[in-house]
């Protein structure tokens, strides 16, 4: 399988990570999104959004989205739960993680630290987000004082989807001190058999 992907992007580092703990191999082909290498005819013909990362097939097809790239290789591993009620406790996750947590910590990121000139140019933006990525990180804070992981508290692609851009947090601007339980989750993960950092 081959993977189109910006490095140092957290929805490109999702399956990366993935892949690396089912020991999967992975051909990386970089894409510059910063220099619009995304919006060439070549690209959109393979991804009509024009967005990375893009998972291409061993069978040729493409699948683009992050998340759904997790689910589909994960899809029969101990990543994916088999209870009906814990499946649908990981979609929902990562449904929170592109609504209310990725388009704000990733996208403060994206300006604050990837963007050359991003601080200045989106300086009026970061205290709404940040404010609504606190907020995502609030409720994350809270279900963890209680469990170890997200979901059946075991590692899922709940977590790989949510690792992603909150252990970036002071990337975005944004610190992580008043969230002890999710620094100890972050910890968690990046011991897991196979961690790789971005």
């Amino acid at each position: 399988m081959r993977l189109y992907n910006m490095k140092n992007s957290g929805n490109c580092y999702k399956p990366r990570l993935l892949a690396a703990h089912l020991n999967l191999d992975l051909e990386l082909v970089a894409v510059d999104v910063v220099n619009g290498e995304t919006r060439r005819a070549d690209f959109i013909a393979k991804n009509k959004n024009g967005r990375v990362p893009l998972l291409e097939l061993e069978g040729g097809q493409f699948l683009p989205e992050s998340n759904a790239q997790l689910w589909y290789l994960a899809e029969g591993t101990s990543f994916i739960p088999t209870d009906a009620y814990e499946r649908a406790q990981v979609l929902q996750w990562m449904f929170f993680e592109q609504y209310s947590h990725e388009p704000f910590i990733a996208v403060a990121r994206f300006w604050w630290t990837i963007k050359p000139g991003g601080r200045t140019e989106k300086a009026d933006e970061f205290a709404a987000w940040h404010q609504k990525g606190y907020e995502a990180l609030n409720v994350m804070e809270e279900h963890l004082s209680t469990r170890s992981f997200f979901v059946g508290e075991r590692y899922t692609i709940a977590d790989i989807a949510l690792f992603a851009y909150t252990h970036t947090v002071p990337e975005a601007g944004m610190s992580l001190d008043a969230y002890p339980h999710i620094q100890n989750w972050l910890t968690r993960i990046s011991r897991q058999t196979n961690f790789i950092p971005m």
